[in-house]
């Protein structure tokens, strides 16, 4: 038999019991989204609850957690092409807020230093991953 994650076996377990989430859940003293959160792997029972439910389901608590992990959905990467275009991007509306902001008169001189400060630090770290990866 194919392990399942701790989600499957709840909800297949309940199926077989043929119960609702709103019935699981009046049982566990808990909310039917807090059950449906249970089956989709987005959160686990409380430790505390484990042997309520595995009574609920019929089976024992080990039974119930010898459920394999959820997977891990992969996080997509930023290509390390667009870390120095954004960086650039950045510094060139640091520079481009600063001075529409002066030519309207809506800049203090603090202000004004901070914004161009900002700039030139993406513009420094822009240039130190560009001959980090010797382009």
């Amino acid at each position: 038999m194919e392990k399942q994650t701790l989600g499957e076996t709840i909800a297949a377990l309940r199926r077989e019991k043929q119960m609702t989430q709103a019935e699981l859940a009046e049982k566990m003293s808990v909310t039917d989204k807090a059950v449906s959160k249970w089956e989709r792997n987005l959160s686990c029972p409380d430790v505390s609850s484990i042997p309520r439910l595995a009574e609920i389901l019929g089976v024992s608590p080990g039974e119930l957690i010898e459920a394999k992990a959820a997977p891990v959905k992969s996080v997509k990467k930023v290509p390390s092409s667009l870390i120095p275009l954004i960086l650039n991007a950045l510094s060139l509306a640091m520079g481009a807020a600063v001075t529409v902001l002066a030519f309207l008169k809506e800049l203090d001189v603090y202000s004004g230093f901070g914004l161009l400060g900002i700039g030139l630090f993406c513009l420094a770290l822009s240039g130190m991953t560009v001959r980090e990866k010797g382009g």
